[in-house]
């Protein structure tokens, strides 16, 4: 027999074997028993794709498409007649040569050196890839994308999908899929995803059925990559059978995964709708890996717990000591993202946020203006008062209020207002900055703008003239009438006069808020809780000379739990305990008038007893009223024991001592 007579009988061996292997058949199987009676969606692919395997001609086919739409059939177009012919390295296909060949191919060589995807696929049409060389390509295109500015990829990607050798590349992968090895498969795959090759294009949807067929042989780095790749994925018949069969895989390979970040790839895969009893695995497998837990794990676990919507206060705590104690370098964008998801999951550490706080304040010339604004942001939404931020931010405010947009002073406004915070020595010359800061946009201001501003101001007892002339405008208050949320509306224009009539502040002229604008207020019948009415009226049982009124209502505005009346000395009648719904007569000047308010956890800051903004406003008005105001924390009335909660309240009501020691009963900051 001649050497070339062998030859041939070799590669028709070959060929084959490359159609009938045992590990196709394998492969199969096990992904069949994987999904059980689920029926997996089936790849469509065109049989011009599989020709070459038998030989036979077909037309070339573009592989992929920009069109966003998804049709009923795979996109096809821009057929060009050509002869298919099996790929060298498929006839010759052997795992240990192919690796070989890889480490000493000038391919691989040049591969490093190139910027972007158009300079790798005019590297392919000098050196032809192999099939392990198709996913380093890819992988690279994708690589040299992401530290591009969002113009110049946009740029970068345009110029690679009119480039001729992109369908070739792309047919090349499609054609060779089966052979690649798992790693290979799966980063080719991501690699397209992220480039934006479309997913309903004929080879991301062979490569999607690919790894179907394969699930079960997915070693954990495999899993993480395609994890990584459906996250970003719309939904399709592939992407759902896949996210199923990957729910089954994690669940069985659980206790076998030891990489954090593959668990945490697993996790934000799973999503919110994993199951209860699969949400309680993952965190105990969590939990039992975090002496492995770096600062980026600890970061990156946060954020995943608030994609899967998923609370777990001891993964929380871990991870939250892991970051105070390494806060130090932690870029914006990782520590905005942990406060926003402290928000999603309605968790707060008070040591952690005073850390980050004091840091940001520490290093604050870092940061950009837009980049402090944020963080105060954040902060407000926790309802965390970062005081060491506030203080060193409103230094830069009085220094120069000038660069201040109008987005920014009503971001300020919001903050300062809602946290309360007490500048102390700083507090007038920030609200003056803030006030002349506003004055050069009134032109510009909607009515609505202008209500926020003014109301904000109002809370924090600052009263500046040209912002209030203007609000008060007859055709400005027109205007509000019409606008978006009245409820909320209406409540600001009310507290605005409020604090003009009772603040009395001192104006050039005097200012009120017209009649019209006033909205007659129409309360419902105010709901009592009960315990606290049983805990009032315990108080002041064995009180002689002390009435007790329930539910009062002042200035038709402000709602009082609870008043609790101790007349003059020289009065001797009794008076009885009463209870009532209308608005309060007002008793002897002599008398003491104690308010009891049974505020929402809420109405503090966190880990505080400063009120916040409205309850803070209503406070200082209740007092300029004569009412001894007392804030009764829900939350801390409720934790108290049944038998000790009377004794718990007179102890704060009546002790004056004892209240300025109960975080529950609050002494306002006035203005």
């Amino acid at each position: 027999m001649s050497v070339f007579a062998a030859e041939e009988v070799i590669r028709r061996g070959l060929r084959f074997c490359s159609r009938t292997s045992p590990w196709q058949q394998r492969s199969f199987q096990v992904t069949t028993s994987l999904l059980g009676c689920r029926q997996l969606a089936p790849i469509r692919r065109p049989r011009q794709s599989q020709t070459w395997l038998s030989g036979g001609h077909a037309s070339s086919v573009r592989f992929y498409s920009q069109s966003k739409s998804y049709g009923g059939e795979l996109v096809e177009s821009d057929r060009v007649s050509s002869e298919s012919s099996p790929p060298a390295e498929v006839d010759h296909f052997d795992q240990s040569a192919s690796e070989q060949r890889q480490r000493t191919s000038p391919l691989m060589d040049h591969l490093q050196r190139c910027g972007s995807p158009s300079d790798v696929l005019d590297l392919t049409c000098q050196y032809a890839p192999t099939i392990r060389q198709v996913s380093n390509c890819l992988s690279h295109m994708w690589s040299t994308t992401k530290k591009m500015s969002d113009e110049q990829r946009h740029y970068e990607l345009r110029l690679m999908f009119e480039h001729t050798e992109l369908e070739k590349l792309l047919q090349k992968a499609m054609k060779t899929v089966e052979h690649m090895r798992n790693e290979d498969l799966t980063y080719a795959l991501l690699s397209m995803v992220k480039l934006g090759v479309p997913q309903h294009s004929r080879v991301v949807q062979t490569f999607l059925g690919v790894c179907k067929e394969r699930l079960n042989d997915f070693d954990e780095k495999c899993l993480s990559i395609l994890a990584s790749c459906l996250e970003h994925m719309e939904s399709s018949p592939n992407v759902g059978a896949l996210k199923e069969g990957m729910r089954l895989v994690v669940e069985a390979r659980l206790p076998g995964i030891k990489n954090v970040v593959t668990l945490q790839t697993m996790m934000r895969l799973l999503g919110k709708d994993a199951p209860k009893e699969l949400k309680w695995k993952l965190e105990k497998k969590a939990l039992s890996m975090t002496d492995q837990f770096s600062l980026p794990n600890a970061q990156y676990m946060i954020s995943t717990m608030a994609t899967m919507g998923f609370y777990s206060k001891p993964l929380l705590d871990v991870c939250s000591k892991k970051i105070s104690e390494n806060i130090n370098g932690i870029p914006f964008n990782r520590l905005y993202k942990l406060l926003q998801s402290y928000k999603e999951l309605l968790y707060r550490d008070f040591d952690l946020l005073t850390t980050i706080s004091d840091y940001v304040a520490s290093t604050l010339d870092i940061w950009t203006n837009k980049q402090r604004l944020l963080f105060l942001s954040v902060f407000g939404d926790l309802v965390f008062c970062p005081a060491a931020l506030m203080e060193a931010y409103a230094e830069r405010v009085i220094a120069n209020p000038d660069v201040l947009t109008l987005k920014d002073l009503l971001c300020l406004l919001k903050v300062y207002s809602s946290l309360n915070y007490d500048l102390q020595q700083q507090r007038q010359p920030f609200l003056d900055s803030l006030g002349d800061a506003l004055v050069p946009y009134l032109p510009r201001m909607s009515g609505l703008d202008l209500l926020k501003a003014v109301y904000c101001l109002c809370l924090l007892g600052h009263f500046p003239f040209a912002l209030l002339e203007q609000l008060l405008q007859s055709c400005t208050l027109e205007q509000l009438a019409t606008s978006k949320f009245p409820k909320s509306r209406e409540k600001m224009v009310r507290t605005v006069d409020l604090c003009l009539r009772l603040d009395r502040p001192p104006l050039p002229r005097p200012l009120s808020v017209h009649a019209s604008a006033l909205a007659n207020p129409t309360p419902g019948a105010p709901s009592v809780d009960s315990h606290l009415s049983h805990d009032l009226r315990s108080v002041v049982a064995d009180q002689e000379h002390v009435k007790l009124q329930e539910m009062v209502v002042v200035e038709k505005f402000y709602l009082i739990d609870g008043v609790i009346t101790e007349p003059p000395p020289n009065q001797t009648s009794v008076t009885e305990a009463s209870s009532c719904g209308e608005e309060e007569s007002s008793p002897a000047e002599s008398s003491q008038r104690i308010a009891v308010i049974y505020a929402p956890l809420s109405g503090f800051c966190y880990g505080t007893s400063n009120p916040r903004g409205p309850l803070a406003v209503k406070v200082r008005h209740l007092k300029i009223l004569g009412y001894n105001p007392v804030l009764v924390a829900e939350q801390e009335l409720r934790s108290v024991p049944e038998e000790k909660r009377t004794d718990f309240l007179r102890g704060q009501i009546f002790s004056k001592q004892h209240r300025s020691e109960t975080p529950a009963a609050v002494e306002h900051v006035g203005s």
